[in-house]
């Protein structure tokens, strides 16, 4: 086992993690650079590398954003979408909610559709929900089509043809003579071949419209790594929490859209505890997920874009993708978000944020509006950086708010430290208390360079007696990639299988296929479920596969009994068949040497004032290193890392864990 290097690219920062055969590891955080991450990219490689040979480098894994803002500013593909006769209205017409502040706008109009309609192209033939053929293709409507798809300059296009995941015949035709004069061909039944036509176009053309993107953009980042050197196979990790190599990742770019938030996910879930609520705040946004029994929930159906609520997005609104993601909530929360006033003067925070350009006022490159960075700087949370922060600018910046507000300097930080705080506590409640999860009893895993100075905050809202900061809480991210094992899925909704079975064994040996083993190779591990809904009802739920029917019954009257809070039985029909076949983790190394510390060779800790409104006001408190943290720490007090910092405030006491983490404890929490 040779070196590994794990990068995360984020809307501020860019994260890259080195770690060595025997464990140490080596970290790196710059500012992310939008017009190419690979810039950045390039820049933390060479910092973590520093005199290592980069051929000792084996393994490359990466998450990236490039597909979610891809989608959110328009800036893929041109993509044409090609579907059965009849049906091209599909997607125009699309499926719009309108939601919060739009219920009451009387001049609504809906946002344009992923395709234009000009763009929409039918061609003759029919397939039945269960594969039978009703109207034969007709060769000569798909020529015509692709003539006009080439006259247009159109360069990518989404073949999604109605039932066409019961029999890919038809369609796979029309993708043969479409590549005859279009470049880049996406047909459903490759992408995701699942029933319900709108959630399985809007999928597909998701796929064609940033594939090209996300191909170009990996070729180019393997070639900068062995400009410098690294010549290692470059995996990127999907939304599902799984690992694929790059050449997949560019053929499935859809399932590479909630990439990064799902590795920071996967490193909370290893911090030791089985039940833990992950929670990852950088500086655009903060990300909460729940993990019970060591696995975090996962859904096959998540929206980008659109009009959310406190962390979760609403169904109608944004693009649907049908592929699995780690369901996590999200707001536009994070060091970077910028406090401003709004028209009745009432004070908000983000979702815009100061990103990397110009970044915080405190940077000191050119920003001005006060963020969330600067409130903390100003309460004295914050101190030193990988970047110089600098207190005046952040003063000057909370000063702008504080004269409009007719409060101090100090009280403007509080508000928008406890405004930004609650509105993360917001997408906490979506993934616990929404879904009928008591979090009382979870442990709160916080990550991200601003994380740990919320977390006890946003425990205290939920009763959370307990706060995890990891060892490299900053990049925890880029370390959680290194953590992921190769995995790929399959789906296929199919109506009265004959054999679920034989169906289920077939999908397993494509998806290994991709992976290039066996599902009986050894340490190949194959999961299958399936979907299975109430016969007459409309929708369905997903339950592990069990060839006795009773067993697999019994499995989904308990999961509808969870989900909907009703007790309730009859007789089932399964629609959906899924796998995931996962190839065995890469070996994890020896833990790291501790070194111990003793009073003569800790830092000694220093002191600073800050803003604690318990003790009415500004304070001088401890300002410790993780590396000479005591055995019990009581709050108020500050531990620095290189990367985050973490704020114990009153009522709060931190200690040393295992494997590098702190703990926080709550006094008054009941001993878990």
């Amino acid at each position: 086992m040779g070196y590994a290097i794990g990068v995360d690219v984020g809307g501020t920062f860019t994260d890259v993690v080195l770690r060595s055969p025997a464990g140490a590891v080596t970290v790196a955080k710059c500012l992310s650079t939008h017009d190419d991450p690979i810039v950045g990219i390039a820049t933390g490689v060479t910092r973590v590398l520093g005199d290592l040979d980069p051929a000792l480098v084996t393994r490359v894994v990466h998450a990236t954003t490039l597909a979610t803002n891809a989608v959110l500013e328009r800036r893929g593909a041109r993509v044409a979408f090609v579907t059965t006769r009849g049906f091209r209205s599909v997607v125009p017409l699309g499926r719009y909610a309108r939601v919060e502040e739009d219920r009451y706008d009387l001049r609504f109009t809906p946002p344009p559709p992923p395709v234009d309609p000009a763009d929409c192209f039918e061609v003759v033939e029919r397939v039945s929900a269960r594969g039978e053929v009703m109207t034969p293709l007709d060769p000569g409507s798909v020529r015509r089509a692709a003539r006009e798809i080439a006259r247009r300059g159109i360069t990518s296009a989404a073949v999604c043809l109605l039932h066409s995941y019961a029999n890919p015949a038809h369609e796979r035709q029309v993708a043969a003579i479409l590549r005859e004069s279009v470049p880049d061909v996406v047909a459903s039944s490759q992408v995701w071949p699942e029933m319900r036509e709108y959630e399985r176009a809007t999928t597909t053309i998701m796929s064609a419209y940033i594939g090209p993107l996300m191909a170009s953009y990996l070729s180019r980042l393997r070639d900068r790594l062995a400009e410098l050197g690294v010549r290692a196979p470059v995996h990127v990790m999907e939304s599902g929490g799984g690992v694929v190599s790059a050449e997949l990742a560019a053929r499935r770019a859809v399932a590479t859209i909630e990439s990064g938030p799902a590795a920071g996910v996967l490193a909370a879930a290893g911090a030791g505890f089985p039940d833990v609520i992950s929670f990852d705040m950088g500086g655009t946004t903060a990300k909460a997920c729940a993990v019970r029994g060591g696995r975090p929930e996962v859904t096959h159906e998540f929206h980008v874009g659109g009009t959310g609520s406190f962390g979760g997005r609403r169904a109608g609104t944004g693009v649907p993708i049908k592929t699995p993601a780690i369901d996590l909530a999200e707001v536009g929360a994070g060091g970077g978000s910028i406090a401003w006033l709004d028209a009745a003067g009432a004070l908000r925070v983000g979702p815009r944020s100061a990103g990397s350009s110009p970044g915080p006022a405190c940077y000191g490159l050119g920003g001005a509006d006060p963020t969330v960075t600067d409130a903390n700087l100003v309460l004295g949370y914050l101190g030193s950086a990988t970047i110089p922060l600098s207190p005046p600018l952040a003063e000057k910046a909370l000063d702008r708010l504080a004269g409009p507000l007719g409060v101090s300097r100090a009280e403007a930080a509080l508000a928008v430290h406890t405004i930004v705080s609650a509105a993360m506590a917001s997408a906490v409640h979506v993934v616990t208390v929404q879904r009928g999860i008591d979090p009382r009893g979870f442990a709160l895993v916080a990550s991200g360079g601003a994380g740990p100075m919320h977390a006890a905050r946003v425990a205290g809202r939920f009763g959370i007696g307990r706060v995890v900061v990891p060892a490299h809480c900053g990049v925890a991210s880029a370390a959680g990639l290194l953590a992921g094992a190769l995995s790929t899925d399959r789906v296929l909704s199919r109506l009265d299988a004959a054999d679920p079975a034989g169906l289920l064994d077939a999908l397993a040996r494509e998806a290994a296929g991709d992976l290039g083993v066996s599902p009986a190779d050894p340490g190949v591990r194959v999961e299958r479920s399936v979907d299975v809904r109430f016969r007459g009802q409309s929708h369905e739920l997903t339950v592990p596969w069990s060839p006795s029917p009773e067993v697999l019954e019994s499995g989904f009257f308990a999961r509808y009994a969870q989900v909907y809070g009703i007790e309730q039985r009859g007789e089932v029909d399964l629609v959906g068949y899924r796998v995931r076949v996962t190839l065995p983790p890469p070996p994890a190394p020896p833990p790291a040497a501790a070194t111990p510390t003793t009073p003569t060779t800790a830092p000694p800790p220093g002191t600073r004032a800050a803003y604690f409104p318990e003790l009415g006001g500004y304070t001088a408190v401890p300002v410790h290193t993780r590396a000479g943290l005591p055995a019990a720490l009581p709050g108020p007090a500050v531990v620095e890392d290189p990367e985050s910092t973490i704020v114990v405030p009153p009522g709060w006491t931190a200690s040393p864990g295992s494997a590098g983490a702190v703990h926080l404890l709550r006094e008054e929490a009941p001993d878990a």
